[in-house]
């Protein structure tokens, strides 16, 4: 196995965040200059695949809102499901935000205001434009053809677009969203020009009663969002955006952007690491005795918002779900997995176009799959070791296409 790669700054860093010893700023900007952060790299791809395996939980226990589902589910499928999705949901995509934020800052101050930009559209804009308004219609109008029944320059895009996003369709909204925040960034540094950047200096990691606060005012916002933007209700169709969860992607986006002027990735203690991931699993099982305290057996909609207790004791259950786990997962990545070996050699470079393009490959998988008589879960599993190898190589093989690369 490759050994880790690291540069001497980062491990003298780590040594004196270890030792409680302060760490000089000049140490922090080297490491963030020099070294690529391998733990990082290795989320981003363990995200990848659960974003994959959560959208084939929602076409085997339909927990969710996806291009095919079976249906075909008992007491125990649907409960499985939902908490895998619902724990899922609670974390994720707001980790991918804030590594992706973590990287923004770096990235502007080296290129300025122009080359960033075009570097965005380029990398954001070009692949959420060409699946929104190419891969995308032509999916949906091959895989649902014997409901268009109609000539393709007759469907798209009149007809179209009065049941699918005019952009963000599917799970490129988060390519979207991530486009947005990144504009509202260079506005904000334009409008903030007239000061300099603030330093990158190291700062010490945010005390455990800190970060509980942190979390219950974050769940406090998330629960007043759902007083208008009820859980998978409410959804702003024309850029396929669920409000519900907005409180919590804003947040992680802008702790992403501190979290790197002030080096927190490394400079995260393992002791609190280690606290905030056991709590993460302690919270993870604590979901099926909240659920059944609030009758979500009978009915889920008291959680999805409004003025009621389940509502807020669902949202504060995702903020401290979410903190504990994006804590957690940082500190176990970088402990355990900071380095890079053949395996995640293939699947790092080739984890974007996988995420981008794996919707209609698991929605044609699945359906390929669906005379399989299986019980829903193995059904889920067995389609799983099928289509995240397959959408990894399919996204190899698309990188290589030529010019390709400068996109993906």
């Amino acid at each position: 196995m490759e050994k880790p790669v690291i540069a001497r700054g980062a491990l003298d860093a780590s040594m004196a965040l270890d030792a409680s010893r302060p760490v000089p700023a000049a140490a922090a900007v080297q490491t963030r200059a020099t070294v690529r952060l391998l733990f990082v790299d290795n989320i981003r791809v363990f995200l990848t695949i659960l974003v994959l395996l959560h959208h084939l939980m929602v076409t085997y226990a339909g927990t969710g809102d996806w291009g095919y589902t079976e249906g075909k589910q008992d007491f125990l499928t649907n409960t499985l499901g939902s908490w895998f999705c619902a724990t899922n949901q609670a974390y994720f995509m707001g980790l991918f935000l804030l590594i992706s934020a973590y990287f923004v800052p770096g990235s502007y101050d080296r290129k300025g205001a122009g080359r960033f930009l075009k570097d965005r559209l380029i990398r954001l804009g070009i692949p959420l434009a060409v699946f929104s308004w190419v891969l995308n219609p032509l999916f949906v109008y091959v895989f649902y053809f014997q409901d268009i029944r109609k000539p393709f320059w007759r469907y798209f895009p009149a007809e179209y677009f009065k049941d699918n996003a005019w952009i963000g369709e599917g799970p490129l909204w988060f390519v979207e969203v991530l486009l947005f925040f990144s504009l509202v960034y260079v506005l904000w540094r334009l409008l903030t020009r007239s000061r300099p950047p603030e330093p990158a200096v190291e700062t010490a990691f945010p005390g455990n009663g800190s970060i509980a606060l942190f979390a219950l005012l974050l769940g406090v916002a998330g629960f007043l969002f759902r007083q208008f933007f009820l859980i998978d209700k409410y959804k702003f169709e024309p850029l396929n955006l669920q409000f519900a969860y907005f409180a919590q992607y804003i947040v992680l986006f802008v702790v992403g952007l501190i979290a790197y002027r002030r080096n927190w990735l490394l400079g995260l203690p393992d002791k609190a690491g280690r606290l905030w991931l056991g709590l993460a699993v302690l919270l993870v099982l604590l979901w099926a005795p909240l659920m059944l305290v609030g009758g979500a057996i009978t009915s889920f909609d008291p959680y999805r918002g409004g003025w009621h207790w389940q509502a807020l004791a669902f949202a504060l259950w995702e903020s401290f779900l979410c903190l504990s786990m994006c804590i957690g997962l940082v500190y176990a990545f970088r402990r355990y997995l900071n380095h890079r070996g053949k395996l995640a050699g293939f699947l790092v470079p080739n984890a974007y176009t996988a995420y981008i393009i794996h919707a209609p490959v698991i929605i044609i998988m699945a359906f390929a799959a669906r005379g399989i008589p299986l019980y829903p879960l193995l059904k889920w599993a067995l389609v799983a070791l099928v289509a995240v190898p397959f959408t990894f190589g399919l996204s190899s093989l698309i990188r290589k296409i030529p010019y390709t690369d400068r996109v993906l």
